[in-house]
């Protein structure tokens, strides 16, 4: 099997043969009046992607799910994307539960033109964000004239609420997150290089946890958009879809900011008129942000440090560890934030989110009050008092 593609994707750089580029799909639309100009999957998709170039997560997530499609239906099915059922459809949803062999083989390296395009099976939440994000393109592709009908418009769908009932649970509780702050501190600081190493992660953690950005939110946010209004401190972040917000930030992450700014001889508090990033390169260059890729490895390597720390002690919590990731922190912070009574309407606004009802997975203590008066059990003395006071 090929899974070959281009080490880079300005927008969609892949080829496939010319029997299977989609020109002739089964699938394809017929008279009617074209939207797009495309006469390939390719070249279709590629348009469909360049409708999010202003928003490079969405723009990656989307690309990814599109290659792993283009690449399966015409490897594993030998057929084009613009010839695939909802029998295929089906297929493609099992695959994703269980990629096997060159698709998620651990040997392949997980950049370049050789890379393996899976880490494991999907979870039932992972899959369904990449059968949405594949209806999405093909709803796009029949829109357009490309496509005569989408597939996926079949699948039977799980309501909102019910997707949004459970409890978010890829966070760090207290203790954990505790120790993580801790186990950073304790990191070996020999040289210029472990210096400037420590000084990055100690920062880039606490601002990932405080304000509750995505990865690709603090890899693009600069030390300008921290500003103040009435005296407090509040952070400007674009975030998906390049729809604006700001964030509340407390004075001890901005004393977190002023001690990273000092190691590398900057002014403690940013000017309005800097252009340089919020988080800068190990030596402190401040003309060239970090990529969403670079803070990801550098959280999950602050991660599996901590956990290499607990291990002897706590081997769950370690296992929890070598899970998290950077969207961890996100989590995290605003279920610390639920745990601590702040307002759920405040939270929303801080991550946010579109919906409330988003917002709502975070209140775990309002679980852990239901579950501890739900599980005690009075014992038969509690239910009856002392001896003399038990009724006849």
């Amino acid at each position: 099997m090929n899974l070959a593609v281009a080490p880079t994707e300005p927008v969609l750089a892949i080829v496939l043969p010319a029997a299977l580029d989609g020109s002739l799909g089964t699938n394809r639309a017929s008279g009617g009046h074209r939207q797009i100009a495309a006469d390939t999957d390719v070249e279709a998709v590629r348009l469909w992607l360049a409708e999010y170039s202003a928003s490079p997560h969405t723009l990656r997530s989307y690309r990814k799910e599109a290659i792993r499609l283009l690449l399966w239906a015409t490897q594993t099915l030998g057929k084009p994307l613009s010839s695939l059922t909802r029998e295929d459809f089906l297929f493609y949803e099992r695959f994703l539960a269980a990629p096997t062999g060159d698709w998620a083989d651990p040997e392949r390296p997980r950049r370049g033109r050789t890379r393996r395009l899976f880490e494991g099976p999907l979870s039932e939440r992972s899959q369904h964000q990449a059968l949405g994000i594949l209806s999405g393109l093909m709803t796009y592709l029949v829109s357009a004239g490309y496509l005569a009908g989408n597939p996926l418009a079949l699948r039977r769908g799980r309501t909102t609420s019910a997707r949004r009932s459970r409890r978010v649970e890829r966070y760090l509780e207290h203790a954990l997150w505790d120790h993580v702050l801790a186990s950073v501190e304790q990191w070996p600081r020999l040289t210029e290089r472990d210096e400037q190493h420590y000084e990055r992660s100690r920062w880039l953690i606490r601002l990932l946890y405080h304000t509750a950005l995505r990865v690709s939110e603090a890899a693009h946010a600069k030390a300008a958009d921290f500003y103040q209004r009435r005296g407090k401190w509040w952070l400007h972040v674009i975030g998906k879809g390049g729809a604006e917000g700001e964030v509340p930030v407390g004075d001890a992450l901005m004393a977190d900011f002023a001690r990273y700014r000092a190691f590398h001889g900057l002014s403690p508090v940013p000017a309005a008129s800097e252009t340089g990033p919020a988080v800068m390169s190990i030596a402190g260059d401040d003309a060239r942000h970090l990529t969403p890729a670079a803070i990801y490895l550098i959280v999950r390597d602050v991660f599996r440090r901590a956990a290499d720390a607990l291990d002897a002690i706590d081997s769950i919590g370690a296992t929890t560890l070598r899970r998290a990731s950077t969207h961890w922190l996100r989590h995290s912070a605003a279920s610390h934030q639920a745990d601590a009574g702040t307002d759920l309407r405040f939270i929303q606004k801080n991550l946010r989110h579109a919906s409330i009802e988003t917002t709502g997975i975070y209140l775990h203590a309002e679980d852990d009050r239901r579950h501890a008066q739900t599980t005690h059990v009075p014992s038969a003395q509690e239910t009856s008092g002392p001896p003399g006071n038990r009724p006849a």
